[in-house]
């Protein structure tokens, strides 16, 4: 093993271990852990004709005492169960889905990341239909699958605003699987996201799908506002992912930072009188906003485009130290890999 940890990119890296568990005859198998990284199915496999796959994105750490952890497992496991039960697909046991990842960074603790290079292992549990499907129905078969890949920070040069626009695409349908992690989500956004670089804008505003006048989420992360008496908004909606960073951040806020919380429908003409806004996820746990395009409109955040607002930087601080066990967890939240 020869990596640079410093200079570590956000990419895929084959680890010598994965987990897998097969469902078959109306049950899950013991599961095991594997070298092998090649998937093979039928070409007529339901994950294939139909998009049935649903997935999760977790991390492990080295503390600055040097233990490995993962952060909230559980509600990972969670929300994967929620993302099968929509998509007809059998749960993977909670508490299966924890050993699973206990086993695969402990069989790869040697890619865990040192604490001072900022880095971490990324975990994917996944599962999609294996078995044939040709009619438009479930599968019956499915596999659930578990690997790990070291990756480095999302911001390597300091957390530096981003530029996002509003979106002429709807992310999600009313009543349609938004609230879920499902792969078919993501597939629906990736033209919308190609279309956004390709006209100088990092991320897309999408708007609520029925009325398309209040605020819901990015192709891939929450948005957090801050008020101008620092209160924390985050917008309400049935067609949101619920993000656990975003769930974290607002404990954070109200239990360390003393700050009030409110999780309502956020109108997208009354963004402009927030101060702050930030996109909250796994990857880079807030990336600050600094500027929204509305078609021609500007709404210019004071928060400025050089650096994060002053209480966006506070959250990031608390939640990563939180992680990184240099300020004291909730209980429950960290989960040690022996």
């Amino acid at each position: 093993m020869d990596i640079n940890w410093k200079n570590l990119g956000f990419g895929y890296i084959k680890t010598p271990y994965r987990y897998v568990s097969d469902f078959k005859d109306g049950k899950w198998d013991d599961g095991k852990l594997t070298q092998d990284d090649k998937v093979v199915l039928s070409e007529c496999a339901g994950v294939l004709q139909y998009s049935q796959s649903v997935f999760e994105g977790l991390k492990a750490y080295r503390t600055k005492d040097g233990k490995i952890v993962t952060f909230r497992p559980d509600l990972n496991a969670a929300r994967m169960a929620d993302s099968a039960k929509r998509l007809e697909m059998p749960v993977f046991p909670e508490e299966r889905f924890l050993e699973a990842v206990d086993m695969t960074v402990a069989a790869n603790k040697d890619y865990v990341p040192p604490f001072e290079s900022g880095a971490s292992l990324y975990l994917r549990p996944f599962m999609f239909g294996s078995s044939e499907v040709i009619g438009v129905k479930p599968a019956t078969n499915y596999q659930f699958r578990l690997f790990a890949t070291p990756v480095g920070p999302y911001f390597k040069g300091g957390i530096k605003p981003i530029t996002i626009r509003v979106s002429d695409f709807d992310r999600a349908a009313p009543r349609g699987t938004g609230h879920i992690k499902a792969g078919l989500n993501y597939a629906m956004s990736m033209h919308a996201i190609v279309d956004a670089h390709n006209n100088g804008f990092d991320e897309n505003l999408y708007l609520d799908p029925a009325t398309r006048t209040y605020v819901e989420e990015t192709g891939g992360a929450n948005f957090i506002f801050i008020t101008k008496d620092s209160k924390l908004v985050t917008p309400k909606s049935d067609s949101i992912l619920p993000s656990i960073t975003r769930r974290s951040l607002c404990y954070v806020a109200e239990k360390y930072l003393g700050l009030t919380v409110e999780h309502r429908p956020v109108k997208l003409e009354e963004v402009a009188e927030f101060a702050e806004c930030g996109l909250c996820g796994t990857a880079a746990v807030i990336s600050p906003v600094g500027k929204i395009y509305d078609h021609g409109k500007e709404i210019c955040f004071p928060s400025g485009m050089e650096n994060a607002g002053k209480i966006t930087r506070k959250l990031y601080d608390t939640l990563t130290g939180i992680q990184k066990g240099e300020i004291p967890a909730p209980d429950g939240w960290i989960r040690e890999i022996k």
